[in-house]
């Protein structure tokens, strides 16, 4: 490989790291910056080194701009309605006593589909510690559980932004992408319940005696009070209904998660929760099932000159992204909402979604423009033929890239952008298929989260961990699903 080349890669991700690192600067800057000092660092002309810059930009968020912006907006009703602690509490009362880490782990993998985690995070968290206290226990195996079945679905099933975003810059089919990743999610979290029943007992004797006294301080209380009312709560939760008749218990567990719907004093049923997260799923994966028969019928597999069906158009209308998100925000703004929410109230939640998702919009745009200078500067081509030379298996490397760039500035998301970014290029020279690109930076990106994510802070604080026992609880589970993940990106590779 050209030296010169080498040069420049390295450059491009070391300004990265520096930046996100180092300077007041946050990655959306440094991605820009990257993707300059990669094209001057590899000799292309200043000025295509700007049309790289902006081409990239615009294209990619053209692809995956309105679907980021569609999905927040889901997450924030689901939100501010209560519908998502109507989900857990069902997932709660489906697993039954018992297995409250599978529910939890459960719980939280849907719910961060279409939530950030950590607003995720916060809004379940109540829940887990109502069942450790009425349990008398095991809060850090909860607190675990849920905080990594949320960082399964939010590395790897879009609409997640970013999967999503790796899946507009690798050119991936999103449909493929969610069906993989929902594979993948329901492997590994066996992995995050068998490591959080295994940790939690080590670290449940280490809490920090402020979150020992939030979770447990009512124990004392209830056991004063006599059994019955304790066992009553945990049979609302996990789905014993033997006490379930007890109404002050539904009342009192009620304070512990998230609120009811705005302006009534109930929270939406799961069913209706459920619903604008499966209509758009549903939607999206039936137009790809239907394009890829009806591809084989006619047997063009590759696409090239492929026209669909008459039977497929609809599939392909209503099962494109944006037609399915849309709708899937139509359900959670009416089955959701009451009637009497008023209008400048919806559209100001509706805002703060978009506002949240605003960042990660720039950042998924320059991570296009990094990619495209990447490619048009030739640095993409000489990785390409670099690799081929050493025989290292084409997976490895967008797998690679995620995880280098998660150890070194701590965002899932901006290594999966990256990685992709850099991948991009590469996918054509190494026929590497774009699903299993996509799944590599997903899964390479959830290694060992640590002190530069604010997400281990998170979950960290609200689980009580510091220090040593943080690493050991927080940074071996993601660093457990890392490397599960690994096989499972082999055998998808041989699929494909």
């Amino acid at each position: 490989m050209d030296l010169q080349l080498i040069l420049a890669l390295a450059a491009g991700i070391a300004t990265i790291v520096v930046i996100v690192l180092a300077t007041r600067l946050d990655a959306f800057i440094a991605l820009l910056l990257a993707a300059v000092v990669t094209g001057i660092v590899a000799g292309q002309d200043l000025l295509s080194i700007i049309d790289s810059i902006t081409t990239g930009f615009g294209d990619t968020l053209a692809s995956i701009g309105i679907v980021i912006g569609l999905g927040v907006g889901i997450g924030k009703i689901l939100e501010v309605s209560g519908a998502a602690d109507s989900l857990a509490r069902a997932f709660l009362r489906a697993f039954g006593k018992g297995r409250e880490p599978w529910a939890m782990g459960t719980v939280g993998s849907l719910v961060s589909i279409p939530v950030f985690c950590d607003s995720g995070y916060v809004i379940m968290n109540p829940l887990a510690r109502s069942i450790a206290r009425v349990k008398k226990g095991g809060y850090v195996t909860l607190a675990l559980a849920l905080g990594c079945g949320m960082t399964l679905t939010h590395h790897m099933v879009p609409p997640t932004p970013g999967p999503l975003a790796a899946t507009g810059i690798l050119g991936a089919d999103i449909g493929s992408v969610i069906l993989a990743g929902i594979v993948f999610t329901v492997i590994l979290l066996p992995v995050v319940v068998v490591y959080a029943r295994w940790i939690g007992p080590k670290l449940e004797p280490v809490l920090n005696s402020k979150v020992r006294h939030d979770v447990y301080s009512e124990v004392s209380a209830a056991s004063a009070e006599g059994t019955d009312e304790g066992s009553s709560r945990v049979s609302t939760l996990t789905g014993d209904h033997e006490h379930s008749g007890d109404s002050s218990t539904d009342s009192a567990t009620s304070q512990d998660a998230a609120g009811s719907a705005p302006g009534t004093g109930k929270k939406p049923g799961a069913f209706l929760g459920f619903l604008p997260l499966i209509v758009p799923l549903l939607l999206i994966v039936a137009n790809t099932v239907g394009t890829a028969i009806d591809k084989s019928a006619q047997g063009e597999l590759a696409g090239d000159a492929y026209e669909p069906s008459a039977w497929v158009a609809p599939l392909a209308f209503f099962g494109n992204p944006v037609v399915a998100l849309i709708i899937g925000l139509i359900l959670a703004v009416y089955t959701l909402l009451p009637r009497v929410t008023p209008r400048n109230q919806v559209q100001s939640w509706l805002a703060d979604g978009a506002a949240s998702a605003g960042l990660i919009l720039l950042i998924t745009g320059a991570g296009g423009s990094f990619g495209l200078v990447l490619r048009e500067s030739g640095v993409g081509d000489a990785l390409a033929e670099a690799i081929a030379s050493i025989s290292l298996p084409a997976l490895l490397v967008p797998f690679l890239i995620a995880s280098f760039v998660r150890l070194a500035q701590g965002s899932g998301t901006v290594a999966m952008i990256t990685a992709a970014s850099v991948t991009a290029p590469l996918i054509a020279p190494l026929g590497l298929d774009p699903l299993v690109a996509v799944m590599a930076c997903t899964a390479g990106s959830m290694v060992f989260s640590y002190f530069n994510d604010s997400y281990f802070w998170v979950v960290t604080r609200f689980a009580g961990l510091d220090g040593i026992n943080a690493i050991k609880g927080w940074s071996g589970i993601t660093t457990a699903v890392w490397i599960c993940s690994l096989p499972l990106l082999f055998v998808l590779d041989l699929i494909v």
